[in-house]
């Protein structure tokens, strides 16, 4: 759980009546964006409702969620401390008048509930320390070195000590400089001052790659993506993705842009199998209350956590291709090797197609709460096909779980599609060093290939017989292209006619290369074989797909 709390939660991101000036809506940022004078911003701690505040709470709702480990903002851009920091007379309780003290609140909390207790602390960015790194420096004139470095010796480097002396055990530091530090006015020789201080106070005490530093760097312990970010491959070292259920990271009370419990759930498991983290966001108002939509969407996942964790909790992703399967995510458990389906599509015809799994499994079960229900199947090589039942037994996310004795991958092969057949793409292929074309301009989703350029894949085809081979392309060439697919033992050529655009919108001058389908022949098998399949024009195309299906009887 990640939680922004601080100033900028009583503004609810409007000030003076007018929203924040900046089309992002953090609202956390709205003292820089609505140029808040110093005095003016810390009259916001009088807003604060000490009677109701209870930061024990928030702690309950991380573990109810079925969360590990809390990071809480102890001091955000702004410059305040959560705390009463001696370095500084910025912070919340000097400000608000109280003598409560809510990081250490919280972190007695997270004792009494097994929690792991984590610190935000903004150490690049400042906005209430004169010599503090503020981004509009790019416009008045940037600080000196020297007076950056003294920021950093009176401020930071005190505060980080405070926290890290004052309340117990924490688990991690998480630092928030998204650019890497040559890039900065911090110098490395700082960031390693800091990294060795919380080395020297907190042995256990991990840190994020926000330090600034790369992954590959001594002092950092795992990496954290962009905001909302998620993986896009398989990983051997292990990263996260700092995320929000909503838009905005501190309170917003316009917020109208909340995450779907259903999204949220893909999230987490695809960066679980990937070998990645999700760190979920939260932000309370300024009485300490967390907005109802977020509360309950972390119910509903900590009450699937708490049926089906085991497919989550000590679990890594496997070396197979990203996106793999259409029909969800797999992933591995470190300590029981057991193989986990997690299912957001299940499929209707009751057949639940699983590819890359080489070894045979010896047992595959569907999981529905504290019951498991054994299901047959069948394996041609590479390609599981399991019986599963009529009924999800899950509404979000179901759960299969797979026993084998070994575990070994075929990470080269082409999934098989829910219904069937195979579609060899952009995504799956064997070639490197191609070139990629987004068709909406956004997701790279097609090849842009030359005039005889060659692009291979593999698949495997579990039954004999027919199967069709049909592709689909943009030939913007002018002229008729002949379209070559082959394996190991036959050859198909084909033209393909050069087509134009399509019309997205009307009214809008909206068009986009369009793709057609070319029938290119059949291939008869006679027994279950792995194929290498070969692509290639006589002109310069757009490449979407191949797609392989057994015709019917």
């Amino acid at each position: 759980m990640f939680i922004h709390w601080g100033l900028y939660s009583a503004t609810e991101g409007i000030w003076k009546g007018e929203r924040l000036r900046h089309p992002n809506n953090y609202a956390e940022w709205i003292r820089y964006r609505n140029r808040i004078g110093e005095a003016e911003y810390g009259e916001l701690a009088k807003r604060f409702d000490w009677d109701k505040i209870n930061p024990e709470e928030w702690v309950l709702l991380a573990k109810k969620a079925g969360m590990k480990y809390i990071v809480i903002t102890s001091k955000h851009h702004d410059g305040v401390a959560l705390w009463d920091s001696k370095v500084s007379d910025y912070s919340l309780p000097k400000l608000s008048g109280t003598n409560r003290d809510v990081i250490k609140e919280i972190a007695e909390a997270c004792k009494k509930h097994d929690i792991k207790l984590c610190f935000y602390y903004s150490h690049w960015i400042d906005w209430q320390h004169p010599y503090a790194w503020n981004h509009n420096q790019e416009v008045t004139g940037r600080v000196t070195d020297a007076q950056y470095n003294q920021y950093w010796q009176e401020k930071v480097i005190p505060q980080i000590r405070e926290l890290l002396t004052n309340y117990g055990d924490i688990a991690m530091m998480w630092f928030d400089m998204w650019i890497p530090y040559q890039q900065s006015i911090i110098k490395k020789e700082q960031l390693d001052q800091l990294a060795n201080l919380i080395h020297e106070l907190q042995p256990k005490c991990l840190i994020n790659s926000r330090l600034g530093f790369p992954i590959e760097n001594e002092h950092v312990d795992f990496e954290t993506l962009g905001d909302n970010q998620f993986g896009s491959a398989y990983t051997d070292h292990i990263w996260e993705t700092p995320g929000t259920i909503a838009h905005s990271w501190g309170f917003n009370a316009l917020e109208n842009e909340w995450k779907s419990t259903n999204q949220l759930f893909q999230s987490l498991i695809n960066n679980v199998s990937l070998n990645g983290s999700y760190t979920l966001n939260i932000g309370p108002r300024a009485d300490g209350s967390v907005p109802y939509e977020g509360v309950q969407r972390l119910m509903d996942m900590g009450q699937w956590l708490n049926k089906y964790g085991q497919a989550v909790y000590f679990n890594n992703g496997l070396p197979i291709r990203f996106s793999q399967h259409d029909w969800g995510k797999m992933t591995i458990n470190n300590k029981t090797k057991k193989l986990y389906l997690n299912v957001f599509n299940w499929p209707l015809d009751k057949i639940l197609r699983v590819t890359g799994l080489q070894s045979k499994p010896t047992k595959i079960e569907v999981l529905n709460g504290n019951k498991t229900q054994e299901v047959q199947f069948e394996q041609f090589g590479p390609i599981i096909h399991i019986h599963v039942p009529e009924e999800q037994p899950d509404p979000y996310v179901s759960v299969l779980k797979v026993t084998m004795d070994q575990h070994q991958f075929n990470t080269e092969v082409v999934a098989e599609s829910t219904f069937g057949g195979f579609s060899l793409n952009a995504k799956n292929h064997l070639s490197k060093n191609l070139e990629f074309k987004a068709f909406d301009g956004t997701k790279p989703d097609h090849l842009v290939l030359k005039a005889n350029q060659t692009v291979k894949w593999k698949v495997y085809l579990p039954e004999p017989g027919d199967y069709s081979l049909e592709t689909s392309l943009h030939n913007g060439s002018g002229k008729t292209t002949q379209i070559t697919i082959k394996d190991i033992e036959s050859t198909f050529t084909v033209p393909a006619a050069p087509n134009g655009k399509v019309t997205v919108e009307p009214n809008q001058n909206w068009y986009v290369e369009e793709f057609l389908d070319v029938p290119v022949g059949k291939i008869n098998i006679t027994k279950p074989i792995e194929l290498t399949l070969e692509f290639s024009a006589s002109e310069p195309i757009l490449f979407n797909r191949i797609w392989i299906e057994k015709k019917k009887k």
